[in-house]
């Protein structure tokens, strides 16, 4: 079975577009899919379009509470970083939990195990620990994503290095074009190919219209997991 780690440059970039995506394409090809968003902040059980509800619908289930619960054990309210969203509710991410917790479901049987992250690479989670921290422990390959608005080709480049710096294996980089974007998604896509090694390939989703189950119209992207 493989696990992967999806990762980005910031928040609201497309993680859960990507994630949302990858379950759908795969399950099309008959494939067992897992996946998981353990640390989730902005959350609330009545929000239709919350990510572990459209990861679940993504996956072809409804997202009840104990589905939920089950796929983000970690839930905070206020849309902030994880660490100061768990202050502000007297409570604290013990990273060494939430690892235990994504490798207890790699003994899943499934065709692949798909882990959401939360907000950036940097993000912190706790007073001492950071989303790099926590794929450093993992050391699952990462997806990154990132976006094609202005300073995203620095902050790309400067996630890969920090990834690779520790040690997590990039296995592709998806750009998904955003809603502001300086120059097009062509243009940012062949730039960024010039710095990226040569077995981190670049992936592009262009803008989606505004609509219900947007992965159903994300072109083909399961293959960057079988590579």
């Amino acid at each position: 079975m493989d696990s992967f780690f999806i990762t980005s440059t910031g928040t609201g970039i497309g993680k859960t577009l990507v994630v949302t995506a990858l379950c759908s394409q795969l399950r099309q090809q008959g494939k067992k899919v897992t996946a998981l968003k353990p640390i989730v902040s902005g959350f609330t059980y009545d929000d239709p379009e919350s990510d572990p509800a459209l990861i679940l619908k993504s996956c072809g289930l409804t997202p009840t509470k104990p589905l939920m619960d089950t796929i983000s054990p970690w839930r905070f309210t206020a849309p902030i970083a994880p660490n100061m969203a768990a202050l502000g509710e007297g409570k604290t991410i013990d990273l060494d939990k939430v690892i235990a917790y994504c490798r207890d479901h790699t003994n899943l049987k499934s065709d692949a195990v798909l882990l959401e992250g939360a907000g950036g690479v940097m993000a912190p989670i706790s007073d001492q620990y950071t989303m790099l921290d926590w794929m450093a422990g993992l050391r699952w390959p990462a997806i990154l994503v990132a976006g094609s608005y202005l300073g995203s080709l620095s902050h790309t480049l400067t996630a890969v290095e920090a990834l690779r710096g520790r040690g997590v294996p990039v296995r592709a980089l998806v750009i998904s074009e955003s809603e502001k974007s300086p120059m097009p998604l062509s243009d940012t896509t062949s730039t960024l190919e010039k710095f990226m090694p040569r077995d981190i390939p670049v992936v592009k989703i262009p803008r989606l219209p505004v609509r219900s189950e947007p992965w159903k119209h994300v072109p083909p992207i399961s293959w960057i997991i079988k590579s």
